[in-house]
């Protein structure tokens, strides 16, 4: 594999990861929860990486920073997944326990506020993992593209 195959390929695999959320979001009809939208922000910053990666000579710093927002990504994607199995505890602010800080006035408050999505409940799953599990998976296998790159780019000085 050469190395602008793998940045394509890794900055691709992002903005799929990406417009699926999105798609799951607008047309699924699934609002994302603080963490949802906390893993997409490295995979925006990984297409943007690859953008330039694919413009400049082969760069290792280019693709270690993709590597690193990848793994970024995957990072925050398999903590919220161990948060929705209850293997720890996620933020207080998207957590059941952050339910404490809302008064008996907001929560029977009429005005039209967004959804509440809290970080601790599975909205979607297959084959058992969550999406943010699916995201935690498929950004490892980002991350290795990312490595391909590095590890095809010549050191420049």
């Amino acid at each position: 594999m050469t190395y602008r195959t793998a940045v394509i390929l890794a900055a691709a695999g992002s903005f799929a990861l990406l417009a699926g959320a999105f798609a799951f979001q607008y047309i699924g009809g699934l609002p994302p929860c603080a963490m949802c939208l906390w893993q997409r922000w490295p995979h925006a910053a990984a297409i943007l990486i690859g953008g330039v990666a694919l413009m400049l000579r082969p760069s290792r710093a280019l693709a270690i920073a993709g590597m690193l927002a990848a793994g970024s990504t995957a990072a925050i994607g398999l903590f919220h997944a161990g948060v929705e199995q209850g293997w720890w505890q996620g933020p207080t602010s998207c957590t059941g326990s952050g339910l404490s800080a809302l008064s008996g006035s907001d929560l029977l408050s009429l005005d039209a506020a967004p959804p509440l999505v809290m970080c601790d409940q599975i909205s979607w799953q297959m084959l058992g993992l969550s999406m943010a599990a699916w995201n935690g998976v498929l950004s490892l296998v980002l991350v290795m593209l990312w490595a391909v790159a590095a590890a095809k780019a010549r050191h420049r000085g």
